[in-house]
């Protein structure tokens, strides 16, 4: 099974993490497209860095690759809206005739099939960002239960925050309110190396947005999930 990923111009977190979480399943590979992506906020130079053009010609060259999936591997649907999102993947599907999913729509997707609608969500966003994601989210039926955020304008800064920061937000938000879930949403953040501690520790799913890309991508794939604790990855 080959998926294919878009991935933001300045990103550097995800593709070491996915390989990390691809190493005991060697028959799945991923393959990434990248298209500029520089700053996070909701400014209107910003917001264009999602027009459709680019991230369809993106898909385009993944395509060439025959790729079994497309998944927008980047969380601007979050605040943009899950719309954005939704359109785009059918554009893509138009375009190519991949199905298509995107980071933001399978943290949505995984957190309906478990049957969870409060989530802790942290990010390294700007507050106004953070204040639309949370918003969205909303709109989408969940109950954000505690937030943390960096107020980092990004795209490139966001992968200078240790996992060890990324880890000690998501014990803050867990320990502020009783949650289901747990969700890290940015992927180039390092919120994976603690997610597995924080689920068995404090009982929660936690639901990182790179592991989001990859679940995600698979399951418009039609394929099997790896084999993996995380109980994400359990989900059908």
């Amino acid at each position: 099974m080959r998926l294919g990923f878009l991935t933001p111009s300045s990103n550097t977190v995800l593709e070491p993490a996915m390989a990390w979480l691809l190493r005991d399943s060697p028959g799945i590979t991923a393959h990434f497209a990248r298209f500029r992506v520089l700053a996070i906020n909701l400014g209107q130079a910003a917001n264009q860095q999602f027009d459709p053009a680019p991230v369809l010609a993106a898909a385009e060259m993944l395509a060439d690759a025959k790729v079994d999936s497309i998944c927008w591997a980047g969380t601007s649907g979050s605040w943009l809206g899950f719309a954005q999102d939704e359109a785009l993947c059918a554009a893509i599907t138009a375009r190519t005739g991949i199905p298509a999913t995107t980071a933001t729509l399978a943290l949505r997707d995984a957190l309906r099939l478990a049957g969870m609608t409060k989530l802790a969500l942290v990010t390294p966003y700007l507050a106004d960002v953070q204040a639309a994601i949370l918003a969205n989210l909303a709109r989408e039926g969940f109950t954000v239960t505690a937030e943390r955020h960096l107020e980092d304008p990004g795209n490139y800064s966001f992968a200078l925050h240790d996992a060890e920061k990324v880890g000690a937000l998501m014990e803050a938000a867990v320990a502020e309110a009783p949650t289901q879930a747990v969700a890290i949403h940015c992927t180039n953040f390092r919120g994976l190396p603690a997610a597995r501690e924080i689920e068995q520790r404090h009982g929660v799913m936690v639901v990182d947005s790179i592991a989001a890309s990859l679940w995600g991508g698979i399951r418009a794939a039609g394929g099997a999930q790896p084999s993996r604790e995380d109980r994400l990855f359990r989900l059908a």
